[in-house]
């Protein structure tokens, strides 16, 4: 160890007292990282659940960083008096040189004590919508949904998402709170149809389909409400009819899973088109345009309209 220490000091010129930091300094990053990847394992062998483990693992690996700066700290900084001084001159200098770093580094400690979303909410911000997969120092990653896909579906991109956009974007959480979305579909019937029978076979596909969204939407909305002012007089599927240009339009109003969207409506859209299928009183409307024949020209009113080709005054 001698021989090692002269040949740091003779060739590095490093001293006795620099050494000594330095290798107490290496022995308590082993130490941490040891205790860190040992309890990573105890708690991946007892803990099954994929997003608990991403809690545990986020949690021990900055507790792991916490206290090595911490220590380290102590290592090099030999009077406590100093402590101040250091910490205000490294701080100024971090604030001019890494102002969007440590923007994004104080928008971390909002997003994990305010959690304006948590890993597994679908948010959208600044036109950006995904699920939140990871939550960073940093940045938070989203697995990216809509852009070229519809109905809310997962484009297969991930987006990494500076934290500091929180502090200067609003952001759309599709799941926190209520955890149920309003979504509606649109059937439009010809003038002809019977739209009373269509109206009440919709009913009865949504009632098939999303009636008992509505029974747990009504206990989670209770839970709700003690943290938001989140009120709804009625959570039951509802259909709303309004007259187009192109025939009679009904339009399904229901709750359902934001992340099961395009299944629901797939399920309702086969049977709505089984249900029209099976029925001959009612029928899509859609754009056409329609041509009037004078079937009748001697009528008195269109004979007035029309001029005798062998009258002289033409």
């Amino acid at each position: 160890m001698e021989a090692i220490s002269d040949w740091l000091l003779n060739n590095w010129g490093m001293s006795e007292e620099i050494q000594r930091k330095v290798l107490y300094s290496i022995i308590a990053f082993l130490i941490l990282t040891f205790l860190k990847h040992v309890s990573l394992r105890f708690i991946f062998r007892r803990v099954t659940d994929v997003k608990v483990q991403y809690y545990w693992r986020n949690g021990i690996k900055n507790g792991h960083n916490a206290l090595l700066i911490i220590i380290v700290g102590f290592i090099w900084i030999e009077m406590m008096d100093s402590l101040g001084t250091f910490l205000g001159l490294i701080g100024a200098g971090l604030a001019i040189a890494l102002q969007d770093p440590i923007v994004n580094l104080a928008a971390w400690v909002f997003i994990v004590f305010n959690k304006p979303f948590e890993v597994g909410d679908r948010v959208e911000i600044d036109g950006m919508a995904g699920d939140v997969i990871d939550i960073a120092y940093y940045q938070f990653t989203i697995n990216e949904i809509n852009n070229w896909v519809d109905a809310d579906q997962s484009t297969g991109r991930i987006i990494h998402i500076p934290n500091g956009r929180v502090f200067k974007a609003s952001q759309a959480n599709y799941t926190q709170g209520f955890r149920y979305i309003w979504n509606e579909m649109h059937v439009l019937v010809t003038f002809e149809s019977d739209w009373q029978a269509a109206k009440q076979l919709l009913e009865e596909i949504l009632a098939k389909r999303t009636e008992h969204m509505s029974d747990a939407a009504k206990k989670v909305l209770y839970k709700a409400t003690k943290r938001y002012m989140i009120y709804y007089n009625n959570l039951t599927p509802t259909i709303y009819t309004r007259v187009e240009d192109s025939g009679v339009k009904l339009s399904m109003r229901y709750l359902c899973n934001p992340k099961k969207k395009r299944v629901t409506e797939h399920q309702i859209w086969e049977d709505v088109l089984i249900g029209f299928a099976e029925n001959d009183s009612f029928d899509f409307a859609y754009p056409t345009s329609r041509i009037m024949m004078d079937k009748h020209p001697h009528l008195p009113h269109q004979k007035a309209n029309r001029k005798d080709l062998t009258d002289p005054n033409i």
